[in-house]
């Protein structure tokens, strides 16, 4: 094997990869026609016929829910207002708490702050890196009001556990579904196992409007209070003969018409883009299996995986290089993607450091000044813990792991064979730099 790149070698590719373009004709077409009509948005923020919106709208939360398999779905502007909406619908306040992750987009952490309840954090499945139903289970108090489980990477967490968890307690669980869309548990789609499913339109998502989300759920009731909470509901309720005004605090979270075109072409799409990330995963991964060091992502029985990124584990232990440095190796031998080249090679360790140690939970300051709320608050009987060590396997993992997206399509053959490329020569050079390692400590 020649030398690393790192070390001075050649490096196994120099050549762009492909840019994760999933826009093509279809979209333009689509959005050349809204255009023409002149109609961008028709949400009104009063009763009215309009208050649902547009035709696209309309049309695209018809063909999400189909295509999922669920009685609703509402559109929204974000995956994060589509949180804070289902949050909000599940009738959480203050002095109540909401079990949440550690290890995931802050957003999902911080949608019970909205309406001043309590983010408690749970601990993780170290398999598949989503809440352990038993860390749940501990962190239940009598102010538990809903749990907000993240799938993440692109499979589900043991939603027949939680599920059993909360109907034991009467608690709404909430279903973030950013990085899984299509995926299935045991036949069932993602986003229909709990009580409400929230999923993201974001640009570097499995299909994308640019900005967007949906909210599914099979409970007509919710579905109601999420599109009240999307538009304006302190407005409309009086007209409409809403008796629960809880949380009917209105926001703007409306989806525009553009975007509701776009969302239909890609919704047809899906499909066929999750089963090419598929096909990729098993092909490198074939390429990959044996690696000293890397332990390749688990899929749990039941579960499909749509890969959001692929997670591996890294033992340090077994390799003598820490995890920097073999990141550092990889990214020296592989270029970065079209339209992403100042991030180079799209390979890094830790995902996100545990939610909970990030300033707002270390002070435990969200609103006021005075009061301190929600953690401090009048209203709040608890005292929420967010000490480091509260969640061991979650601050283990961000030690640990190494994502990727060099599987994302169009990723060809040959293009995955050069990432399996520099990850075999970079384990095949694990002794050159234990000694690159020494000599930079200023040991040898």
């Amino acid at each position: 094997m020649s030398s690393l790149a790192l070390l001075g070698g050649d490096p196994v590719r120099t050549k762009l990869f492909p840019a994760y373009k999933v826009i093509g004709a279809e979209e333009a077409e689509a959005v050349q026609k809204v255009m023409e009509t002149g109609v961008l948005s028709r949400f009104l923020g009063a009763w009215h016929d309009d208050f649902y919106g547009g035709p696209q709208v309309r049309a695209f939360e018809d063909e999400w829910a189909l295509a999922f398999g669920a009685a609703c779905a509402v559109s929204v502007n974000s995956a994060t207002s589509g949180l804070y909406a289902a949050i909000g619908a599940a009738g959480v306040g203050p002095g109540d708490e909401v079990i949440v992750s550690p290890y995931t987009m802050s957003a999902s952490a911080v949608a019970p702050l909205i309406f001043n309840a309590v983010p408690v954090f749970a601990d993780i499945d170290p398999k598949t890196y989503c809440l352990d139903p038993e860390s749940i289970r501990a962190r239940i108090t009598p102010r538990t009001k809903a749990i907000l489980v993240v799938h993440i990477f692109g499979q589900a967490a043991d939603m027949d556990a939680i599920m059993k968890i909360a109907d034991e307690h009467g608690i709404i669980v909430i279903e973030d579904c950013a990085q899984v869309p299509f995926a299935t548990q045991n036949g069932k789609s993602v986003g229909t196992l709990g009580h409400m499913g929230v999923f993201s339109l974001n640009y570097h998502k499995h299909i994308h409007t640019g900005e967007g989300g949906v909210v599914t759920t099979n409970d007509e009731s919710l579905a109601d209070r999420v599109r009240l909470i999307r538009n304006h509901a302190e407005s409309v309720v009086a007209n409409k003969g809403t008796a629960d005004l809880i949380n009917m605090v209105g926001f703007n979270f409306r989806l525009g018409e553009v975007e509701a075109a776009i969302g239909r072409c890609q919704l047809k799409k899906g499909p066929d883009l999750v089963a090419k990330r598929q096909w990729n995963v098993g092909y490198l991964e074939e390429r990959l299996d044996g690696i000293p060091g890397l332990e390749l992502p688990h899929v749990s029985e039941g579960n499909t995986h749509v890969y959001y990124v692929h997670v591996m584990r890294y033992d340090a232990a077994a390799t003598g290089v820490s995890r920097q440095t073999f990141i550092k190796a990889m990214k020296a031998e592989l270029p970065a993607a079209e339209l992403r080249e100042a991030e180079g090679a799209l390979i890094g360790g830790g995902y996100v450091r545990p939610i909970y140690l990030q300033p707002m939970f270390q002070k435990k300051i969200a609103y006021g000044s005075a009061t301190r709320c929600p953690f401090e608050c009048p209203h709040y009987d608890g005292s929420a813990d967010y000490s480091e060590g509260i969640c061991p396997e979650t601050e283990k993992a961000h030690a640990t792991v190494l994502t990727h997206e060099l599987m994302r399509p169009p990723m060809t053959e040959a293009d995955l064979d050069d990432v399996a490329s520099a990850f075999a020569k970079v384990a095949e050079s694990y002794p050159a730099l234990r000694d690159w390692e020494r000599r930079q400590s200023g040991e040898g």
